[in-house]
C-alpha cells in the first residue's frame, strides 16, 4: 500500500460548503436583521446581526458550543456564505448573547414566520385534511451542573423541560421555549399559545389553507388551555383557518374499578376482544368546558386485562381508563378515528431527539437561563432552515442515494448537503465555490443554489 503525502495547500478549502445554502435563507431575512441593528445599534465592534448569523452557522452544523466559532476565525468562506461583516470571537459571542438575550427574545419568532411564509414548504397535512400542530414538553439532561433553572424533571433527570410546537407532520418548529426543569407542562402554556396559534393560522392561510388540529398530551388537560385555544377562533380575522383541538384526558381521581363494574352491569356496553385475556370498550360523552361554545366531546376507552402481554394470568383483573377531549365533529370522526389521530401525535418525539442529538442541544452551552432560552429559539430557526434544505434537496431524483422517505433527519441534511468539501476561488470580481468531480450531491447542491438565489 502506497503512503499518502500530507501537506497544507495554498488555496482556500472548506469542509462545509453547504453553508452557502444556509446563507440564502439568512439573506431572505435581511430586512429583519437590518431592523435589529437599527433598533439595537453597536457603536464599535460586532453588530448584533453578525452575532446571530455566526451562531446560526454553528447550529446548522450541529454545534452549540460558543468556542466552536474559533475554528472559523479568518475563514473567508464562512463570512461570505453567511453574509457576516465581522466574525465575533468566542468571548464576544458569549458575552453579547448574555448581555442582549432578553432584548433578542422577540426577534426570532418573526424570523421563523418570515422564513416559512416565504418558502411555503410542504408541512405534511393529515389524511383527514387537517394540519396538525403538536405541542409538548421534553426533558434535557443537564445534570451535575449549576446552570440557572436546572431542576428535577418528570423524566427523573436534572435539567430543563422546554416547550416545543411543531407545525405539520414534517416537523417545522414554531416555538422552542426553555423552561425550568421543575415547571409543570400546563403552567404558562396559555401565554405560549397566544403567539404560536395565530402564527400557525397565518402560515396555514398562506400555504395549505387547511384547518388546524392542535394536539396535546394529558399534562395539558386544562380548562384554561382549552379556553385559550377557543379564544383564537373567536378573535381570528377573516381568512384564517379554524383551530380544532385534541387533548388527552387526565382521569385524575376517577374510580376506575367502580366505573368498570357499572359498565359490566350495563347490557348496552359493547366489548371487543383483540386477544385472549384482554377486552375493551369505547364510548363517548358530551362535556361542557367553560369558555367553549362549540360542542365538545370526550372519547373514552376502558381496557380490562385478565392475562398480561407476557401470558401471565392475573389474580385480579387490571383496568386501564383513557380518554381524549376534542372539538372534532362526530359525523366525520368516530371514536377509533380520534384515538388514531392522537396516536399519530407520538411522531413529534422524533423531532425532540433531533434537537437533543442532531443539533447537540441536550446540554445547553451557557450557565445563564436567558442565554439558553435564546439559544433554543435560534435552534428552532436553524431546524427550519435545515428542514427546508432537506425537503428541497434530498427528496428529488438528483439527490444522493438514500432510501425513500417523506422527510430527512437534520443529521442526514448535514451529512449530505452541509458537510460538502469545496474550494473557494476568487477570480476577477467573481467568487466561485468548486465542488469535487465525484461529489454525488453536486447536482442537487447546484440546483438548490440556483433555486434559492432566484428568490433573493
Amino acid at each position: 500500500m502506497r503512503q499518502f503525502i500530507v501537506k497544507q495547500l495554498k488555496y482556500d478549502l472548506t469542509p462545509v460548503a453547504g453553508l452557502a445554502l444556509v446563507g440564502h435563507h439568512l439573506n431572505s431575512l435581511q430586512p429583519l436583521f437590518a431592523r435589529l441593528d437599527t433598533a439595537m445599534p453597536i457603536k464599535g465592534g460586532v453588530c448584533n446581526s453578525d452575532v446571530l448569523r455566526s451562531y446560526l452557522g454553528l447550529l446548522t452544523q450541529g454545534k452549540s458550543d460558543f468556542d466552536a466559532i474559533e475554528n472559523f476565525r479568518g475563514d473567508t468562506f464562512y463570512k461570505q456564505a453567511l453574509g457576516i461583516g465581522v466574525l465575533p470571537s468566542s468571548p464576544t459571542l458569549r458575552q453579547r448573547l448574555d448581555a442582549r438575550a432578553t432584548d433578542l427574545f422577540e426577534v426570532v419568532p418573526p424570523m421563523i414566520e418570515t422564513l416559512l411564509s416565504g418558502q411555503r414548504p410542504d408541512y405534511g397535512i393529515l389524511p383527514c385534511g387537517w394540519l396538525p400542530l403538536d405541542v409538548d414538553t421534553f426533558a434535557m439532561d443537564n445534570g451535575k451542573t449549576v446552570k440557572e433553572g436546572v431542576g428535577r424533571t418528570y423524566a427523573g433527570v436534572d435539567g430543563y423541560c422546554p416547550l416545543a410546537a411543531y407545525l405539520g407532520r414534517h416537523g417545522f418548529c414554531l416555538e422552542l421555549a426553555l423552561r425550568p426543569g421543575v415547571q409543570h407542562s400546563a403552567k404558562e402554556t396559555d401565554f405560549n399559545l397566544e403567539r404560536v396559534i395565530p402564527m400557525a393560522q397565518r402560515l396555514s392561510a398562506a400555504g395549505p389553507k387547511a384547518p388546524l388540529l392542535a394536539r396535546f398530551d394529558s399534562g395539558f388537560d386544562s380548562v384554561a388551555i382549552m379556553g385559550g385555544l377557543e379564544a383564537c377562533n373567536e378573535g381570528r380575522s377573516r381568512g384564517l383557518p379554524l383551530v380544532d383541538w385534541l387533548i388527552k384526558w387526565n382521569p385524575r381521581s376517577t374510580d376506575v374499578a367502580a366505573l368498570a363494574e357499572t359498565l359490566m352491569g350495563n347490557s348496552a356496553t359493547q366489548w371487543s376482544t383483540p386477544r385472549p385475556g384482554k377486552r375493551l370498550t369505547l364510548w363517548e360523552q358530551s362535556v361542557s368546558i367553560q369558555g367553549v361554545r362549540r360542542p365538545v366531546r370526550r372519547v373514552l376507552r376502558l381496557i380490562e386485562r385478565t392475562i398480561d402481554a407476557k401470558g401471565q394470568v392475573l389474580i385480579a383483573p387490571d383496568y386501564t381508563l383513557e380518554g381524549w377531549t376534542t372539538t372534532l365533529p362526530a359525523d366525520q370522526f368516530d371514536a377509533q378515528a380520534i384515538i388514531d389521530l392522537y396516536a399519530d401525535h407520538g411522531t413529534h418525539e422524533q423531532f425532540h431527539s433531533e434537537f437533543k442529538t442532531d443539533l447537540d442541544l441536550e446540554r445547553l452551552p451557557s450557565g445563564k437561563f436567558d442565554t439558553n432560552y435564546l439559544v433554543c429559539q435560534l435552534a428552532a430557526l436553524a431546524m427550519n432552515i435545515l428542514r427546508l434544505i432537506g425537503q428541497s434537496g434530498l427528496l428529488g431524483k438528483d439527490a444522493p442515494v438514500r432510501h425513500q422517505a417523506k422527510r430527512r433527519r437534520l443529521k442526514t441534511v448535514m451529512q449530505e448537503l452541509i458537510y460538502r468539501a469545496g474550494r473557494l476561488i476568487q477570480t476577477g470580481r467573481r467568487i466561485i465555490l468548486g465542488l469535487g468531480a465525484h461529489d454525488r450531491a453536486a447536482k442537487a447542491f447546484m440546483r438548490l443554489h440556483e433555486q434559492f438565489a432566484a428568490t433573493q
